[in-house]
């Protein structure tokens, strides 16, 4: 690329970039969560047919991208380059970054099932500590949905846990992927290993399951193992 290409892609993605409805759901999605079209239709004040063409736009200069999940499209920023060049021009325009603010009841908002797995608060930390200590590795995205493979450590580390990675890998599904919580708006942990590691749990007494709900309990020698273990609060 020269120079007059560069700048060229420069200006195309600071037209993209100052459109005001297209700023305001770029400055929205910088708290890391994602977000329907209808939310961000509502935060930028226009339709959701016009929000529509505005994060096509975003998606075509990669400043955003779509997560399919179930019957609804999430969007987040694409990488970590497009957030810190949005802070920059948060700091520079002396503006405050915003919080997405969940509604969900605590505790299911804490700790749930979703179908096999774990979900809430307490998955998302984990998925994000299982990628921290390089127990799983990221695969290349398919389709904007994000898989896993585990690592020669984190096989080691999961088997200690009591979780049969051979035979999750064996599973006729998705072996490890990310699943985009509804409550967190982050990704925890799906597929065989994601359904595997809540059996885990659930053997070990780390957490309990609701009769009449989905909501998960963490037991205090749960509390007390995902402390040691992973540095995870409960």
């Amino acid at each position: 690329m020269d120079v007059r290409d560069a700048d060229a892609r420069i200006s195309a993605v600071a037209s993209a970039i100052a459109e005001p409805a297209r700023t305001h759901m770029l400055c929205r999605l910088l708290d890391g969560c994602a977000r329907t079209g209808t939310e961000l239709a509502i935060v930028a004040g226009v339709s959701p047919s016009t929000a529509s063409i505005h994060l096509a736009k975003l998606a075509a200069q990669n400043l955003v991208k779509v997560t399919p999940q179930g019957r609804h499209r999430y969007y987040s920023l694409c990488d970590g380059n497009v957030a810190a060049a949005l802070e920059a021009l948060v700091r520079v325009a002396g503006a405050q970054e915003p919080r997405f603010e969940p509604r969900t009841p605590d505790r299911l908002r804490s700790a749930r099932t979703c179908y096999d797995h774990m979900a809430g608060r307490l998955a998302v930390a984990l998925h994000d500590r299982l990628l921290g200590l390089h127990w799983l590795s990221v695969v290349s995205p398919q389709s904007g949905e994000v898989d896993y493979d585990v690592t020669r450590k984190g096989a080691e580390e999961l088997a200690r846990l009591g979780v049969d990675v051979t035979a999750a890998r064996a599973a006729r599904r998705r072996f490890a992927c990310g699943c985009l919580d509804w409550s967190e708006r982050r990704p925890h942990l799906a597929g065989a290993l994601g359904a595997a590691l809540l059996a885990s749990t659930l053997r070990l007494g780390w957490v309990t399951r609701d009769l009449d709900s989905r909501a998960l309990g963490v037991t205090r020698k749960g509390q007390r193992a995902l402390r040691e273990r992973f540095g995870v609060e409960a």
